[in-house]
């Protein structure tokens, strides 16, 4: 009988950077736009803000993600350099090194010494980038992907509560948005949880916790400024 798993493990990359920038364009814009209306600003003072907290937002997370991903992609290459090099001038050392993290993992000496030799022979840098350095091609850093995914996420996140300051009056601006904004965050958090085939509920109530905090504070931030200049 055919046995089929279905892992989602290569999602984490492209997932990770996705979340993370729809999350931060709702509850960054929204918060921003909760912050200026509760300061009694006009609507086009609320839409200038979102709009370009959308663009200056987008940029930040495509300019970070990158950075960062970029960072641990050199530091990979300088590992997989360094054992490159250790490969072609000391192979028994690298080989018993391997063979050492099979023992680790309950293989019997002999039996790990074997495997050592056989992935070795067809691809040692892989097997030591993969056993030694946690190293592999579905986890490996994508920093153009990673960059990319959070700028266009981060983009549609944020076009959520920005549409209802189009849409929504100006005195229902502040609830209405972040209602909405909330709604979003459960949905997206619930989403994430899916594709990652984590439990739902858990995933909702964390987003939508530290969405709900930010806009309180940016809230009554605004509040108090609006009352005092």
């Amino acid at each position: 009988m055919k046995h089929s798993e279905h892992h989602r493990t290569h999602r984490i990359g492209w997932l990770r950077a996705a979340v993370l920038g729809a999350n931060d364009g709702i509850v960054s814009t929204a918060s921003l736009i909760v912050g200026v209306a509760a300061a009694d600003s006009g609507r086009s003072g609320v839409l200038v803000a979102g709009v370009a907290g959308l663009v200056a937002g987008a940029m930040s997370m495509a300019a970070g993600e990158y950075v960062s991903v970029s960072s641990q992609a050199d530091t990979e290459r300088a590992d997989l350099e360094r054992e490159r090099e250790e490969l072609a001038t000391d192979p028994e050392h690298e080989h018993a090194e391997l063979a050492a993290i099979y023992v680790g993992r309950g293989l019997d000496a002999a039996l790990a010494a074997q495997v050592a030799s056989q992935l070795m022979a067809k691809d040692a840098l892989g097997a030591h980038a993969r056993d030694e350095l946690g190293i592999s091609e579905t986890l490996s850093a994508r920093p153009v992907q990673a960059a990319l995914a959070s700028a266009c996420t981060f983009a549609v996140g944020a076009f959520m509560p920005l549409l209802l300051v189009l849409l929504v009056p100006a005195s229902a601006l502040v609830w209405s948005v972040a209602a909405s904004s909330l709604f979003f965050l459960a949905l997206l958090g619930s989403l994430a949880a899916r594709a990652g085939g984590s439990p739902v509920v858990p995933a909702a109530a964390r987003v939508t916790f530290w969405g709900a905090l930010a806009m309180a504070l940016t809230a009554g931030v605004g509040a108090w400024f609006g009352a005092v200049v």
